[in-house]
């Protein structure tokens, strides 16, 4: 059997990376020979088989042929005489049409490896503008390697910029376009996903909400960088490099959505923008039907974000009320976290400002294990219930972060930090 191994794991052990997994390209084989080999079925749309031992992925060499607008419009022909060549040219980009012989040998007949070293992502064929997918692949691509010094081919993004212009990524479905968004969050460098498919134009096709923060000023004094889309991209950089987890990057890539609904004659200021957003949150989330964590969290972060980068101003009981609407208080919750790590990533996400400590998360964090630690079982002796025990129990609350701040030095978060935002100025 003439198997290949093709795409990624070509690609990534030629950029010395970890190679994640690895797929094969079968010629020469039918389904009916692949399944007396012992292989599994498993694709769909086109022929897909499961090593017997391995269970990795091994493909019959395939060609396609556009029918129809959209990602959806093809033919596919998978047969014995379909020949490797053949199966690369319909792949998206150069590094990824690859190919590596069982003894070692590179098949290269599209130059990736020279675009490896030239760090270019370059469309394989005239068969790229077939399929408005592979216009946020390039994107997730460049979240993925922009850290190693790639970009797009000049040639591929004006390919890019003509598919948006026919409309094809409006033939996208939802759940196709979150699938790639979700894989871009994870990567290194998730803001090169945004500004990649902002320089073809398909950002305000499919991200209108976040298109719409370019070119919305913010006070310079506390935002140098001004431009609250410029803003919005550094916020989520710096959360990604405070955690992997996709939904506080979700968190702090929407958390100032509400800045673009500001009226102009009120700007740079941008007073109520935490409520005014969260009818903008909805809809994305809506259209993309976002997991209800990602929802959650994303509202969390908009409506208190402020509240958070104040916590060493807030009077205590106010402190406590934040910790309860966070859902912080609950022994077991496991949310605060991430919205910590989302507003500091707002905090550093700002010219000048990208090492600057955060030490209002720290407050918090004390501020919460004071008030989960207060025994309530005094409470329960007094056969308090309903609003008479929770009003008891948010006073014993109070009392303890009290405590705990009147024991803090005048050098930690017990007194007055700077205000990093200034959104009403």
């Amino acid at each position: 059997m003439k198997a290949f191994l093709v795409g990624g794991a070509v690609r990534d052990r030629l950029l010395g990376l970890p190679v994640r997994e690895r797929d094969w390209v079968v010629v020469g084989e039918s389904p009916e020979t692949m399944i007396a080999r012992g292989f599994r079925p498993v694709g769909r749309d086109f022929p897909v088989f499961l090593h017997p031992e391995t269970h990795e992925e091994y493909a019959l060499a395939r060609t396609e042929r556009k029918t129809a607008p959209g990602y959806r419009g093809f033919v596919v022909h998978a047969a014995p005489d379909v020949t490797l060549e053949q199966d690369l040219e319909r792949r998206d980009l150069t590094i990824n049409a690859m190919a590596e012989t069982p003894d070692g040998r590179l098949v290269d007949p599209f130059g990736g490896r020279r675009d490896l070293e030239a760090r270019l992502l370059r469309h394989v064929s005239s068969a790229f503008a077939e399929d408005p997918v592979r216009i946020l692949r390039v994107a997730r691509f460049t979240a993925r390697l922009t850290p190693l010094g790639f970009r797009v081919a000049p040639e591929t993004l004006v390919e890019m910029r003509r598919m948006v212009e026919a409309g094809e990524v409006d033939a996208l479905v939802p759940e196709r376009v979150w699938a790639e968004f979700a894989k871009a969050l994870a990567e290194p460098a998730p803001s090169a996903f945004f500004r990649t498919l902002r320089d073809c134009g398909a950002l305000k096709r499919l991200f209108p909400e976040i298109e719409r923060l370019f070119g919305v000023p913010q006070p310079p004094r506390h935002h140098p960088e001004i431009d609250t889309g410029v803003h919005t991209l550094m916020v989520l950089d710096q959360a990604a490099r405070l955690t992997a987890d996709p939904s506080a990057r979700f968190a702090a890539l929407t958390h100032d959505l509400g800045k673009a609904l500001t009226p102009p004659e009120l700007w740079p200021s941008h007073r109520g923008h935490e409520r005014l957003g969260l009818g903008a949150l909805n809809t994305l989330c809506d259209r993309f039907r976002a997991p209800n964590a990602f929802r959650r969290l994303a509202e969390k972060v908009m409506r208190y974000h402020d509240l958070c980068h104040r916590a060493a101003e807030l009077r205590t009981s106010t402190l406590v009320d934040l910790l309860d609407r966070l859902g912080a208080l609950k022994r077991h919750d496991d949310t605060l976290e991430p919205f910590l790590l989302a507003c500091e990533a707002d905090a550093r996400g700002r010219a000048g400002f990208e090492e600057r400590p955060y030490p209002q998360a720290d407050w918090l964090r004390e501020a919460q294990r004071a008030a989960v630690s207060v025994d309530s079982r005094p409470l329960i002796e007094q056969r308090l219930q309903g609003p008479a025990f929770g009003r008891a129990l948010r006073q014993l609350r109070i009392a303890a972060v009290r405590r705990l701040r009147a024991a803090r030095s005048p050098a930690t978060p017990a007194g007055r930090l700077p205000h990093p935002q200034g959104e009403g100025e």
